[in-house]
């Protein structure tokens, strides 16, 4: 059992460290370092949005050995079933034990809009791939010798409409052996427990997506590009009030982690360009306990 399984059985807290944008580690990793006893998985992006950044397999084998516990993000986009088994067999290799499986934005959202989109496998297929390469079966029926098992989950949008099909894909994504769920960000309350209600009976973890605003630039990009809900207008309106908008962002996504702790089995730090300040953020909902 993978230490971020494990951790599931009290409130878990994840964070996300997207890979660098070039061959030099050393950033990313000092942050990785400082959060390795922190939080109980990293998540390593596979480029994320479209973005062409390092292989989230290579960079996940460099904060393993920072110390962390990987979550290795796999896309469909950008890998046929050949590359993504390929992919899986190295994590196994490298000792990486989680794997959160998800679609991919499509690539015209990214910085090389003219590349050609895979998808040979949808995101529920590629779940039931990787539990299947964990138990020694290629995707051909053919048997795999050495394999190691893999603690596998995927990604689900709460504001997604209509949501009845995004819970159902959420079920069938289940049935293919998806044990936790990673959210998009929300920032109030009443909208977690009313997705949480949705899910209840379901045979997963669901960690609630965190994203500290850093500003009001940020909340206006996140609304016209990233989210398909905005966000709440008293939660902007204290980030854009405040005297130091960022560490107001920090303290407001802070109390919000803290306020999960009775409802949620576990939260998603997502940083979006703020991974510098991941510490902090922690000092903060430690803090607040």
């Amino acid at each position: 059992m993978s230490k971020f399984q494990e951790s599931l059985n009290r409130f878990s807290i994840t964070a996300e460290i997207p890979p660098p944008k070039g061959a030099d580690v050393s950033q990313f990793l000092r942050i990785a370092e400082k959060v390795a006893n922190r939080v109980d998985g990293v998540n390593v992006t596979d480029n994320q949005r479209g973005m062409m950044r390092m292989s989230a397999l290579v960079f996940s084998k460099f904060i393993k050995d920072a110390g962390c516990e990987p979550i290795l993000q796999v896309t469909c986009r950008d890998r046929n079933r050949l590359a993504l088994q390929s992919d899986m067999l190295g994590a196994m290799a490298f000792g990486i034990e989680n794997v959160c499986v998800m679609t991919g934005d499509f690539p015209t959202m990214g910085d090389n809009p003219d590349a050609r989109p895979v998808y040979d496998l949808d995101s529920v297929q590629l779940i039931k791939a990787a539990n299947d390469l964990a138990r020694g079966v290629a995707m051909n029926g053919k048997p795999v010798k050495s394999v190691r098992p893999f603690f596998t989950g995927g990604v689900i949008n709460p504001f997604y409409e209509p949501f009845d099909l995004e819970l159902l894909k959420t079920k069938k994504k289940i049935a293919a052996g998806a044990k936790f769920f990673q959210t998009q960000p929300f920032f109030d309350i009443p909208s977690v427990e009313k997705f949480l209600a949705s899910v209840k009976g379901l045979d997963a973890a669901f960690l609630i997506g965190v994203t500290p605003l850093k500003g009001e630039k940020m909340i206006t990009f996140l609304n016209e590009k990233v989210l398909t809900t905005p966000i709440p207008a008293e939660v902007a309106a204290r980030i854009t009030g405040a005297a130091d908008q960022a560490r107001e962002g920090l303290l407001a996504a802070a109390e919000f982690v803290n306020a999960m702790r009775k409802i949620a089995r576990g939260v998603h730090l997502m940083p979006i360009g703020q991974e510098e300040s991941l510490p902090l953020l922690l000092d903060m909902i430690e803090a607040g306990k």
